[in-house]
């Protein structure tokens, strides 16, 4: 997925994003050449997932 697109999903902006990937806790990014980021669809979901509540 493109950058733009990750963010919308999450509702974050684009400095909040790189605040928490330079603190290593971003999904996993893939950097293109042309240093664009792309983020796998399987790696957001997992991301997600351990920010997920479980309620009884």
């Amino acid at each position: 997925m493109k950058l733009p697109e990750v963010l919308d999903e999450l509702g974050m902006s684009r400095a909040a994003f790189y605040r928490l990937r330079a603190r290593g806790r971003a999904p996993r990014c893939i950097k293109l050449p042309n240093g664009q980021l792309r983020v796998r669809r399987d790696d957001l979901d997992k991301w997600l997932e351990q920010y997920e509540e479980h309620t009884v």
